[in-house]
């Protein structure tokens, strides 16, 4: 992850937070997602293990322009290439030296409906950056395998990248982004990103994409930022938002309207008491000591972190792999027997009230009065209830939310 230079703003988007399952006398869901596998913290391990001796190997660091960040790129191409990935370099130049970025494609889905996965594959000059950014390399190289292992066919297309030069200002990324054809740029309708993910006094943050805590990300970031943090949730670990404030690789995703999203454990920044807390380790504490320093080796990772981390990953990537896209719909009132799972929303022509009992519906401000199961959902302007019965009544408001039948 770069220091701390500069801020970049996403836009904000109104977006359902979180969803109820749908009702049995409701409309019948779309199918369930397939569950990811589970990704073996042995395999990361070994990942982090051959980057930790490539750098020994090449004068301590893998940084842009060094021999390590090469042997590094060429590390992870060999494995992708093994596993039946369609992989391509692209070259760019910077300081004099010439950079790389690593990306790979997994064959099938649409690739009209691309969600690409990254990590920035450069170390400081120095040393290692084995949480920075090993951590999240290997984490992102292992759930590309587990794709392959499981020959998962997902309904949009997966591409996996590898970014170079990231530490003097995302420059892999910014060449990516600014050097595609804007009708490919067009086809990435999701961005996720990991940078420093076994941070060994680590805190657990998912970027904002709502823009519960600030600026959020553009429309289509919540839904993936619900998908992080629901992984979180099914094993009791709270997570804390993190600002998409242009220290990582999302940042040129973001700035041309890609949704993005991820997940972090910290880097230069203090553990509070509140925190400690809330997930153990040392209040007052960086939560990564060796950022940026020779001693971010394979001996700064946090274990638990890191494996909790990379299972999240690998649950990103199976959810919205299948779930057909991350955009949100136009308009105020939307309707759509995908409801509960937030897919193929599709906005209401007429602009009127669709409600029909046993139906989801949105009250704005408040519920309606039925005293059944509701739900508080968080948004950019502030909360509403979402609530569903027969008794919910036909108009719950001027903005409502209704599935269909």
């Amino acid at each position: 992850m770069r220091s701390r230079t500069m801020a970049v703003l996403g836009a904000a988007a109104l977006t359902v937070s979180a969803l109820l399952p749908l009702p049995a006398s409701a409309a019948t869901a779309a199918p369930a997602a397939l569950a990811a596998p589970d990704i073996p913290l042995t395999n990361v391990k070994a990942h982090l293990s051959q980057l930790q001796s490539i750098a020994n190997s090449n004068g301590g660091n893998r940084a842009h322009g060094r021999p390590g960040f090469r042997a590094s790129l060429d590390y992870v191409k060999g494995k992708l290439d093994a596993a039946g990935y369609q992989t391509s370099v692209q070259s760019f130049s910077r300081n004099g030296a010439t950079g790389y970025n690593l990306i790979a494609d997994w064959p099938g889905g649409d690739t009209g409906d691309t969600l690409m996965t990254g990590a920035h594959l450069d170390s400081v000059t120095a040393g290692p950056g084995i949480n920075d950014n090993g951590s999240g390399t290997a984490a992102i190289l292992e759930t590309a395998l587990a794709v392959a292992r499981t020959n998962y066919q997902p309904d949009r297309h997966l591409r996996f990248a590898w970014w170079g030069a990231e530490e003097l200002g995302l420059v892999g990324s910014t060449y990516y982004v600014d050097n595609l054809p804007s009708s490919e740029r067009s086809k990435i309708t999701g961005y996720l990103n990991f940078d420093m993910v076994g941070s060994p006094n680590p805190g657990y943050f998912a970027y904002d994409g709502d823009g519960s805590s600030g600026s959020g990300g553009p429309a289509g970031s919540a839904r993936i930022e619900q998908v992080l943090r629901s992984y979180f949730t099914s094993i009791n670990v709270p997570v804390q938002d993190t600002a998409f404030d242009g220290r990582s690789d999302y940042g040129p995703f973001i700035r041309v309207g890609i949704p993005a999203g991820g997940l972090f454990t910290g880097a230069e920044g203090r553990k509070t008491s509140q925190q400690a807390q809330l997930w153990g380790g040392q209040a007052g504490v960086a939560f990564d000591r060796c950022y940026h320093s020779s001693c971010d080796t394979t001996s700064n990772i946090d274990d638990t972190a890191l494996d909790r981390n990379a299972d999240a990953i690998a649950h990103a990537v199976w959810t919205l792999g299948g779930d057909g896209g991350t955009q949100e719909p136009p308009g105020d009132t939307v309707y759509s027997d995908g409801f509960e799972s937030a897919t193929g929303w599709t906005a209401n022509p007429s602009g009127t009230d669709t409600a029909t009992a046993g139906a989801w519906e949105r009250g704005t401000p408040q519920p309606t009065s039925w005293s059944g199961t509701d739900l508080q959902l968080a948004a950019a302007g502030g909360s509403a209830a979402l609530v569903t019965g027969a008794a919910a009544g036909t108009d719950a408001g001027t903005y409502d939310l209704d599935g269909g039948t």
